[in-house]
């Protein structure tokens, strides 16, 4: 227990035998004060005190000031029990809400503890411990085995098995050799590694999701951003209410100011609009917090919402669907060997990153000399162009040789075809193949499961490697041959077509889609860890690259959508009923203090569902 928490079962406690001790011991009248006085400032001293700061302040109209005037107003009346019994109750759903936040907030505590305190610096042949704030990029630090990897570098020698599931919520292990990407936040198993530290500590994946998870709260949902206006304006109007309710009735009946004026104390005991404005933004806070136990981050509540309205889901193929690891599955050469066009082709794509270019120079055995490639130049969506041993070498796409008014053959095989040219000469063309992710198609199903109504696929690739990936998968649609204009072109062309309070929902690599992320209403980074692209772009990160993880995502997303929703009617159609039969004087404090404190308890009970998940 937090030592707030063990505050407020104290004044529970001693409040309430304070109270025990006032309705039995043998003093009448005034002389009762004695012991209901005491119990009353016990239990509701501090909301008495953060009502009068509010006041000074400026901020009238809060749950503090409610109970205070209803409060000392039953006293006014001589309700001395029901007063101190109200303030009893509200701490008791004050302490509800606190060991309710403080369980939603342990998922977010325990993430803090992936920040190691410490690293291992190796400096001039020594081991120094210094602060992980103090590397440097480009210095070499020491992780023993079950210690924490406290920065993102290159493994230079040792081999281990990683545990990633602090940042992914996977429990299998990771293997570690050298030229491995070792991420911040993971822990060492079985080895001792050096690792060149590549980032600082303050652009490290560790600091980059812990940053991430604690400013969640400020991108609101539209419902929450509802509750808090709806608060702002309805606790004055229920102000307003009470007054003409103890004042205008009496007057014009002509009976007693007493009965109304109980009456208006319990309305507003009622009205306290306090199981709203906990348990939404604590449903929220439950839902962020238990998915980032699973490797799933929300940047917000708003993307909570928005992806727990997915109607269409659109994919990038490559790295999203698919492993994106190629490998030449055939050379077909036109008037030279296998060997001089696969040796051509590495070559002239020896400069790029691209996951095709990594498998054509993988099969060419060796790294490619550079130092034959001069005027290097790469079109999105076409392809290379450079200049090798002196020749203009150009690999890449059917388009690309369109322009060079080459017409290469059609090839009806599934894959990725590089086609290439030199001088303007046809040299043959080398097929490609992707695998398929072992639960993409699961992945579709279980999306299609939930209600999704259309699932997309867009993609650079040729119709013969796009479209057997689309139908092995299920997909409702393929777009293939799209160039990163066309993608977005198409994004647009898919939010049109939703209906209702459909959402679209791109899922892609979030390091070549950050345009289409942005365009969505709610994007989602696959496979993003370590991606500083991927979490910028991207309002849902997957902390891995499995496409199983999005359906998860949309579960947790729906079902905290679920229960806000219950908490929203529930509390109205409660606090309306009450709210009427107290006005005509058939609910007594008792009922009062059930429609506030009561009502709030099974909210917040409600909530911490939320965090609860499967």
């Amino acid at each position: 227990m937090t030592r707030k928490q063990k505050k407020s079962l104290f004044r529970i406690i001693a409040g309430l035998v304070l109270l025990a001790a006032a309705l039995f011991a043998p003093l009448e009248g005034y002389w009762s004060l004695l012991l209901f006085v005491p119990a009353y400032l016990i239990a509701g001293g501090d909301v008495v005190w953060n009502a009068v700061r509010g006041i000074l302040r400026g901020q009238l109209f809060d749950e503090n000031f409610l109970m205070t005037i209803a409060t000392t107003g039953a006293f006014f009346v001589g309700e001395y029990e029901e007063a101190v019994a109200v303030m009893l109750f509200f701490q008791v759903g004050e302490l509800f809400q606190n060991i309710a936040v403080s369980r939603s907030r342990r998922s977010i505590a325990d993430l803090m503890d992936i920040r190691p305190d410490s690293a291992n610096l190796l400096r001039d042949g020594e081991l120094v411990e210094v602060s992980p704030e103090e590397v440097e990029t480009g210095d070499l630090i020491l992780v023993k085995a079950g210690e924490r990897i406290p920065l993102d570098g290159i493994v230079e020698s040792g081999s281990s098995m990683a545990d990633t599931s602090a940042l992914t919520g996977e429990s299998v292990p990771r293997s570690l050799t050298p030229g491995s990407e070792a991420l911040s936040g993971c822990v060492n198993l079985n080895g001792v590694l050096e690792i060149r530290v590549t980032k600082p500590a303050s652009e490290s994946t560790v600091s980059r999701i812990l940053d991430l998870v604690e400013n969640a709260s400020s991108r609101k949902a539209k419902v929450e951003n509802f509750i808090t206006r709806f608060a702002r304006v309805y606790t004055p109007c229920v102000v307003i209410a009470a007054a003409v309710l103890a004042v205008l009735p009496p007057l014009i009946l002509r009976q007693p100011f007493s009965d109304w004026i109980y009456r208006a104390l319990s309305f507003l005991v009622i009205s306290c609009p306090c199981a709203l404005v906990i348990s939404v933004p604590l449903s929220f806070f439950g839902g962020i917090g238990g998915a980032s136990k699973k490797g799933i981050l929300f940047k917000g509540s708003s993307a909570l919402e928005t992806l727990g309205n997915a109607g269409i889901v659109v994919f990038d193929k490559t790295g999203t669907l698919t492993k994106g690891v190629f490998e030449v599955q055939k050379i077909c050469p036109q008037g030279i060997s296998e060997p001089a066009l696969l040796e051509t082709c590495a070559l002239a794509e020896s400069y790029s990153d691209h996951p095709i270019s990594h498998s054509l120079k993988a099969a060419y055995g060796s790294e490619p000399d550079r130092s034959r490639v001069t005027d290097y130049t790469e079109e999105a969506g076409y392809g290379i162009s450079a200049t090798v041993d002196g020749k203009t070498v150009c690999c890449g796409s059917r388009k690309l040789m369109a322009k060079l008014g080459l017409t290469p053959p059609e090839v009806a095989e599934p894959g990725t075809v590089i086609h290439a040219a030199a001088d303007g000469v046809y040299l043959g063309y080398i097929l490609i193949a992707d695998q398929v992710k072992e639960d993409a198609a699961e992945a579709i199903a279980k999306l299609k499961a939930l209600g999704v109504r259309k699932t997309v696929m867009l993609t650079g690739d040729t119709a013969a490697a796009g479209k057997p990936v689309a139908a092995k998968l299920g997909l409702d649609e393929a777009y293939t041959d799209l160039l990163p204009d066309g993608k977005v072109a198409k994004v647009e062309d898919l939010l049109k077509q939703k209906t209702g309070k459909e959402r679209l929902i791109f899922v892609g690599d979030g390091i070549n889609d950050a345009p289409v992320l942005a365009l969505a209403d709610a994007g989602a980074a696959m496979g993003a860890l370590g991606s500083d692209a991927a979490i910028e772009a991207a309002d849902v990160v997957l902390m891995d690259d499995k496409p199983g993880k999005l359906p998860t995502a949309v579960s947790i997303a729906r079902r905290t959508m679920a229960i806000v929703r219950q908490n929203i009617v529930f509390a109205l159609a409660v606090k309306g009923l009450i709210l009427l039969l107290g006005a005509m004087g058939i609910a007594n404090m008792w009922a009062a203090v059930f429609a506030d404190v009561g009502v709030a308890v099974i909210a917040i009970l409600n909530a911490m569902r939320t965090y609860r998940l499967k």
